[in-house]
């Protein structure tokens, strides 16, 4: 089936008939009735484009494509996904090329973002750029002079994002314009959470923020024992949350109530909670894994390093087979989600403190040592192909179509694409 290039449900099943049925060639009652209706889809399609809203847009290198679905198109959240699964279904091409860079001017350690014709990016001293996914020009660029360790999140024409300072700001994607800001006491590390009219953002504070996206107004506040460093997770009706107290929590999001007890963790943590089904996952600093049952409320399985603990300072990476993490001991463990054993293991060069990957049959590593590394997802112990820079990776890539996304501690976003044969 093809497709055009447009996000609406309801023109994908039009689309796909005339193909099967030219417009040149169709006579009588039905010609009549698809020659305006043609119009029509073509005349929506121009008003979506020249809006430039990069929520209502797909990559824009061809008219006419193979049918993708939506979601494989952007990466509008550091981990990808509401359920921080950091999992895109596409495998890239074989043969990847830089296909442009552009430089900030201050080090990114954060994932880029993208969201149709876009990529977002912040720096360590409070800069947010929007860059044209297809040039990688500038397009905008805002100082809040401050800084960023958390990445932009973007959802219909809107950025959100929290700075070292506590602040959560809105801004308009389209040109960056602030639409509102609310402070929180602490520092924010991990991105926001969008579910339906309001917005989540966790903070050093020890509280996770529920605002109405609309304007800001507070809508609930949940307190944990301890500084949230994560993102929020979501899943249904309620959100997850790791903590520096050692505890999982699960939120009720339209009350902001304890949802059950708390899951112990053995150990603080600050990374962000992956959910599949109904399982959800989270390492801890001590070098352990954990795997739980949300909704049987019980704990599945732990894996740890019977030799040496390995110390975990990101998230996790999660398909329905697999897990996997990256630790501080220069070690990618893939873990069965079925039985918390290990399937296998890559040793790198320097240790790996961005987030791990998974782009369909690929697993996607940006190191310290300036290596972006592929490896196989289902025996990881070979690279696959490799791509090295002067600088470190500190945060890990964003998966959009058939490309990728990201940024290092000089300040340079780069976006791999397929590489062009010599003819």
């Amino acid at each position: 089936m093809i497709e055009l290039e447009t996000p609406h449900e309801e023109f994908r099943m039009f689309v796909t008939i005339l193909k099967n049925l030219p417009l040149a060639r169709s006579k009588g009652v039905v010609g009549i009735l698809l020659l305006p209706l043609a119009c029509l889809l073509l005349s929506n399609l121009a008003i979506a484009d020249n809006l430039a809203d990069p929520a209502a847009v797909t990559t824009p290198t061809t008219e006419v494509r193979v049918a993708i679905p939506l979601s494989q198109l952007n990466w509008p959240t550091a981990r990808g996904d509401a359920q921080s699964t950091g999992h895109a279904d596409q495998t890239l091409p074989e043969k990847l090329q830089v296909k442009w860079e552009y430089k900030a001017d201050e080090a990114i350690e954060t994932t880029p973002v993208v969201v149709g014709k876009r990529v977002f990016v912040s720096d360590v001293m409070g800069k947010v750029y929007a860059i044209d996914r297809v040039t990688g020009k500038e397009i905008w660029k805002v100082d809040f002079d401050t800084g960023f360790l958390a990445s932009p999140a973007v959802q219909s024409g809107e950025l959100l994002i929290g700075d070292i300072d506590g602040n959560l700001y809105k801004l308009n994607a389209l040109n960056g314009k602030e639409l509102w800001r609310k402070s929180t006491d602490g520092e924010i590390q991990g991105s926001v959470a969008f579910h339906g009219e309001n917005v989540l953002v966790a903070s050093g504070d020890g509280k996770l923020h529920c605002f109405r996206l609309k304007d800001g107004e507070k809508v609930w506040t949940y307190e944990a024992n301890d500084q949230i460093r994560c993102s929020p997770t979501i899943a249904g009706d309620r959100t997850f949350l790791g903590g520096c107290d050692g505890q999982l929590h699960v939120v009720d999001l339209k009350t902001g109530e304890a949802l059950g007890k708390t899951f112990e963790l053995g150990g603080p943590t600050g990374s962000t909670p992956s959910v599949v089904g109904n399982k959800a996952f989270l390492p801890i600093m001590d070098g352990v894994v954990l795997a739980f049952d949300w909704k049987a409320q019980k704990e599945l399985w732990q894996h740890m390093d019977e030799e040496r603990p390995q110390e975990y300072r990101n998230s996790a990476a999660v398909t329905g087979d697999l897990v996997v993490l990256s630790s501080q001991y220069k070690q990618v463990d893939a873990i069965s989600t079925a039985t918390g054993k290990l399937k296998w293991r890559h040793t790198l060069r320097r240790r790996a403190d961005a987030s791990p990957v998974i782009a369909g049959k690929d697993v996607w590593i940006a190191a310290t040592d300036g290596r972006l590394i592929r490896l196989d997802l289902q025996d990881g112990t070979e690279e696959k192909w490799s791509y090295e820079i002067r600088g470190s990776f500190l945060a890990g890539p964003a998966i959009a179509g058939q490309e990728l996304f990201i940024a290092d501690d000089d300040g340079v976003v780069r976006c791999f694409g397929a590489k062009e044969s010599q003819e």
